[in-house]
């Protein structure tokens, strides 16, 4: 095998394969990545058992053929060439070496043959639609923050897509939860995604995810079915396995009896949060709400390092109420608001909070309280 390529088409490419792959491994070829060349393009392909990565290059091929070397050491060897190099890729099956020139730089690689690479079988797929991708950007980014690292509860490690009903239309849901803080995120169903089984798919995909996501021009085609996700954009195909158990019913923590309502800017709020809880310990991060007429004042009080408190304008017009919250959890919600003012709907102190952005109702956010 043998053939050229731009720097900057071989980074994009082994960047994205060397993310997917696992820096400790036991099994050898699972750090690998494997190229293979044919026609006027070559494909990178890497996986860690559970996703798996297809990244296509346009190159100039002298001789076809296919090998696997280190993702991560030809990554940084990529990396490190200066821009607009081109790059000659050379396999010496017999030797089992893979040599890599550019300029007057050379570097000769160990390989590991392609037979040994594990390639993920293909599965039929239940339903194909396709989406831009500003739609699953927003679908996945606004919800991923909420998704939990609690390893025991591995049902919730990932990102729950299914087929919803909201206000009599069928939409293209994502939700995400840890037990502290939720988000369900809405957008209108694409053509052929009625079919969609619910999903769980894993944190690391999510991230993966975003890199294809970049373009707002791509058109995304998104293949489900049981027990696998696949994410195709053009050149680069992104497929997963899902987690393999059963999402909660996450409507039971939805309130639907939230009366006290508060509209705030979004961003002076954020900022305010922050800016009270530089005082408090790092166990609790706990910040308090007080909430009077059109007044809000953010308090934290740390004895073991001191007190803050800074007050804020808002719109509130319902009785007085006091309520606690982590400082992290606000801000990660604060963040997810695009629009200018977030609504807050408060029922009691004991009870969950529940967040929008404005008069939208296709993103909403719950958070529970803290005691302060």
């Amino acid at each position: 095998m043998k053939f050229s390529i731009e720097r900057s088409e071989l980074l994009k490419a082994v960047g994205q394969a060397q993310s997917v792959v696992e820096r400790r491994n036991t099994i050898p070829i699972l750090a690998n990545v494997l190229m293979e060349a044919d026609g006027d393009q070559v494909s990178f392909r890497a996986t860690d058992l559970d996703i798996e990565v297809v990244d296509t290059a346009p190159a100039k091929v002298e001789r076809a053929g296919a090998t696997t070397v280190s993702a991560v050491t030809l990554h940084e060897i990529v990396r490190k060439l200066p821009d607009g190099a081109l790059v000659t890729l050379t396999d010496d099956g017999a030797a089992g070496r893979l040599t890599v020139e550019a300029g007057r730089s050379n570097f000769s690689l160990a390989t590991l043959p392609r037979e040994d690479f594990p390639v993920m079988a293909s599965s039929e797929y239940e339903a194909n639609f396709v989406a831009s991708a500003p739609t699953l950007r927003r679908l996945f980014d606004k919800s991923k923050f909420a998704i939990s690292t609690e390893e025991t509860r591995y049902y919730l490690n990932g990102v729950y897509m299914h087929v919803a009903d909201s206000n009599g239309a069928q939409v293209l849901r994502c939700v995400a939860t840890d037990g502290h803080r939720l988000a369900r995120i809405d957008a209108e169903l694409p053509e052929g995604a009625e079919s969609v089984p619910g999903v769980i798919v894993p944190r690391k995909t999510v991230g993966e995810l975003r890199k294809l996501l970049d373009d707002d021009e791509t058109e995304i085609a998104v293949s489900v079915s049981e027990t696998k996700v696949r994410f195709a954009a053009p050149g680069i195909t992104l497929t997963s396995k899902v987690i393999d158990g059963t999402f909660p019913d996450y409507t039971r923590v939805i309130p639907g009896g939230n009366t006290r309502r508060l509209e705030v800017d979004a961003a002076e709020f954020a900022k305010a949060v922050d800016r009270v809880a530089t005082v408090s310990s790092e166990r609790s991060r706990a910040v308090k709400l007080s909430l009077d007429e059109d007044r809000l004042v953010l308090s934290v009080n740390a004895p073991e390092s001191g007190a803050a408190e800074e007050e804020l304008a808002v719109a509130y017009a319902d009785e007085a109420l006091e309520i606690g919250f982590n400082a992290k959890y606000l801000l990660e919600i604060a963040s997810q608001v695009d629009r200018e003012n977030a609504v807050f709907l408060f029922n009691s102190s004991g009870d969950p909070t529940l967040m929008r952005e404005g008069n939208d109702e296709t993103a909403v956010y719950v958070v529970m309280p803290m005691r302060v």
